[in-house]
């Protein structure tokens, strides 16, 4: 049997709501080396450790941050940072995991990395309670507000069908590099929130997604500017009462994660570890359809590191 014909035999498996992905048999680490597979792989899902010993093992499966990240670049992290609330709540993406990619970052030789996110709540507290400004400053990063309209300037989007125009902050409009770091979690009105809908953080006007059909705004806005890399944090995982939740009794401890260049199966994945099929989310089959990423799993190759 060849090696791409046994990861994909073995995605079914791997990805049941709620269950372990399986240990494949991929290529060894070597420390100090960045090492490719035969064939590039399309998503890494890692299960069973802390957030940022996963992320260190899931991005050497895709040949170390110097596949993305190049010397001198400046770059920009998208967490979810939008409610007032500590990491046990799972509201936001986890601080272990943003500092680790941000020290990624730098030593693949960024010039410069940026964390921002446009806020739910205040920003201020929302920077500081969630633990992503420390996580940030001790890594050597710059936290960067979204709170203000002065940092965002209008685009186009003569291929949507609902949202033809919309406000980008100023920060991904001229970074080298986009990555994209959501929390998932159950979403009351896109029924889960994963890197598709964690872009709604990078726009000014938001109120007018929800509407105006947000799925819909969801997949025509996610054509505009692909995030070069998208980390899913399934550490701690809402599962009622999202995006911003009650209490940690809305949060199941999961520890997976999963990383991919593609949002759409990125996304499909999420959908599986969550419980739910990726095609009852309008905005990630309505992504697929368009040609933003592929939702069908079972024809991507992908690594399943257990730690």
């Amino acid at each position: 049997m060849k090696r791409r014909d046994f990861l994909k035999k073995g995605v079914g498996a791997g990805f049941v709501a709620g269950t372990a992905f399986t240990v494949s048999s991929s290529n060894k680490l070597f420390a100090g080396m960045n090492l490719l597979p035969e064939e590039p792989y399309d998503l890494v899902a890692i299960r069973g450790g802390e957030p940022d010993v996963m992320f260190d093992r899931g991005i050497e499966e895709l040949g170390g941050m110097r596949q993305f990240v190049k010397e001198g670049q400046t770059v920009v992290v998208k967490p979810n940072i939008g409610w007032d609330a500590v990491p046990e709540r799972g509201a936001n993406t986890n601080p272990l995991l943003v500092k680790r990619i941000v020290q990624h970052c730098f030593n693949a030789g960024a010039a410069q990395v940026y964390v921002f996110d446009n806020t739910c709540n205040e920003w201020t507290k929302c920077y500081a309670n969630s633990g992503i400004e420390q996580a940030v400053k001790d890594a050597g990063g710059t936290m960067f507000t979204g709170s203000s309209e002065r940092y965002y300037q209008e685009v186009e989007l003569p291929w949507a069908k609902s949202l033809k125009m919309t406000k980008v902050h100023e920060l991904i409009l001229k970074s080298d590099v986009f990555i994209n770091v959501p929390v998932l979690k159950h979403h009351g009105g896109a029924n889960i929130t994963i890197t598709m809908k964690n872009l709604m953080g990078i726009v000014w006007d938001r109120k007018y997604w929800h509407a105006n059909d947000l799925h819909q705004c969801i997949a025509d806005f996610a054509a505009f500017r692909k995030p070069d890399l998208n980390i899913v944090d399934a550490y701690r995982v809402m599962k009622r009462n999202g995006p911003r939740g009650v209490s940690v009794d809305d949060v199941v401890l999961m520890r997976n994660q999963i990383i991919s260049t593609d949002m759409v199966a990125a996304d499909a994945a999420g959908c599986k570890l969550f419980g739910i099929e990726p095609l009852s989310v309008k905005h990630i089959k309505l992504g697929g359809q368009s040609g933003i990423g592929n939702y069908d799993l079972e024809s991507l190759n992908i690594s399943r590191i257990s730690v």
